[in-house]
């Protein structure tokens, strides 16, 4: 009889599906990802006569941001995909930005797929770098997080 071991989360890839210039391995890869969950909203019903408790009816899933953490690159078209949505954003002369899907691939010890997500429809609403310090001695981690549709767990 085989024993299970639960995976690990350090073995892992992103890929942005849709995102012009992408083609280097090196700028999807992350150190951490974040905000693979969903919660269902629920709206109280109260029975009128019914005073032992409050049915809660659901409403629609509701997803927090995803959020990518990796040491800082620099020119990459991951940088130049976010200008460009800062840029439509704001500007909105010419609307040069469509979003991403996004796969986080969970992988195992040899390399394949054990679990993926398919991220929809998912675009930057925050970018940010660590602190700088002169006391530490530390990688610069620079913080994407994105907004999206839904997810899927196609595997």
């Amino acid at each position: 009889m085989a024993t299970y071991h639960p995976p690990t989360g350090f073995h892992f890839k992103v890929e942005f599906l849709g995102v012009n210039g992408m083609d280097s391995d090196t700028e999807q890869r992350f150190q951490e990802v974040g905000g693979l969950s969903f919660e269902i909203e629920t709206e109280d019903l109260v029975e009128g006569g019914e005073n032992r408790f409050v049915h809660k009816l659901p409403k629609r899933a509701k997803y927090p941001n995803l959020v990518l953490k990796r040491g800082m690159l620099q020119g990459t078209a991951i940088l130049k995909w976010i200008k460009s949505a800062m840029n439509t954003y704001f500007t909105a002369l010419v609307y040069d930005f469509s979003p991403a899907d996004i796969l986080v691939t969970l992988l195992d010890e040899a390399g394949e797929p054990l679990a993926v997500w398919n991220v929809v429809g998912a675009y930057p609403v925050k970018w940010s770098t660590s602190n700088f310090s002169a006391t530490e001695n530390t990688v610069v981690v620079e913080t994407l997080e994105l907004s999206y549709k839904y997810f899927e767990k196609t595997l």
